[in-house]
């Protein structure tokens, strides 16, 4: 597999319109991406936060150095989540490049008294470059039909690198819903969590991710990251928050990184399964059949 192929995280049947040659692109050395588009092309770096493009270049079919087309990306280095976009005659060609910088991520560790997560920047915050990957939805198709996700990136990178790698690398294959919690300690419906092979809600791909911090509030299908009640044990185990009311007390708490744009119907039916007498487990556990990417509309 090419590590451009990787760069686009294995999403398209197609040739994607923006590829990356690297994933891993140290800080003022060639960034090398592949251009395949027709039309009068650009790059554009935009903050996702508010879609405010911050440079444009010129852009033409094949390789450039994207240092070069848009050289304030490392001469800024920055410390927040950009996009690099192509458009062909003015409008948006494909998905964007995520452009995460690759600076040393603050530690997690749980206030003795509050039992909150607290985060203590690194002493060697450096910037080294970009990682890179296209961004991309992901469709999960179900039993009971397609949940389609956005990805946020710009919340939490480590964390939704970290899925995206599942997906590609197929993780989310014929796994259930192993818990679903139909009420919530303030009433409505709290969260239906899967993703985990065994069933058993206590496997994972054999490694975890620290717990980051996420400004993405819980809601009615908002994706987050299971964990234990050590903050930095999330891996691979995800929950759909069921209604705000529920899961309100979670924010700040647990890593939020993708929200539901596309199937809440069904995952509505998913929390409304019959749930046996134990662990609040589901009679017959929807199954996740497979995790797909898809291009944002």
């Amino acid at each position: 597999m090419s590590l451009a192929v990787l760069a686009s995280a294995v999403v398209l049947a197609s040739r994607p319109a923006l590829s990356a040659d690297y994933v891993y692109n140290g800080v003022d050395r060639p960034f090398i991406v592949n251009v395949d588009a027709r039309g009068k092309l650009a790059l554009q770096l935009i903050d996702p936060a508010d879609s405010k493009v911050l440079e444009e270049g010129a852009a033409k079919r094949g390789k450039l150095d994207l240092n070069k087309v848009l050289p304030s990306l490392f001469k800024e280095k920055r410390r927040k989540v950009l996009f690099a976009q192509l458009t062909s005659d003015g409008k948006p060609k494909g998905s964007p490049l995520v452009l995460q910088p690759m600076t040393n991520p603050p530690v997690a560790t749980l206030d003795p008294t509050t039992k909150n997560p607290k985060w203590d920047p690194d002493e060697d915050d450096i910037y080294a470059g970009v990682r890179t990957w296209s961004n991309q939805n992901v469709v999960l198709d179900t039993s009971e039909g397609e949940i389609e996700i956005k990805l946020r990136p710009d919340v939490a990178p480590n964390t939704v690198y970290n899925f995206v790698q599942l997906v590609a690398g197929g993780f989310y294959r014929d796994v259930i819903f192993h818990r679903i919690v139909q009420k919530g300690r303030n009433g409505g419906q709290f969260v239906a969590q899967g993703g985990d092979p065994t069933g058993t809600g206590m496997g994972s791909p054999g490694y975890s991710i620290p717990l980051e911090k996420s400004a993405l509030k819980h809601d009615f299908g908002i994706v987050g990251m299971a964990r234990s009640t050590d903050p930095n044990t999330g891996s691979a185990q995800f929950y759909f928050g069921l209604s705000r009311e529920a899961t309100q007390h979670l924010d700040g708490r647990y890593t939020t990184f993708a929200e539901t744009v596309r199937g809440q119907d069904v995952l509505k039916k998913i929390a409304n399964v019959q749930i046996g007498p134990k662990d609040d487990r589901p009679v017959n556990p929807p199954l996740i059949k497979l995790a797909r990417f898809v291009e944002p509309k």
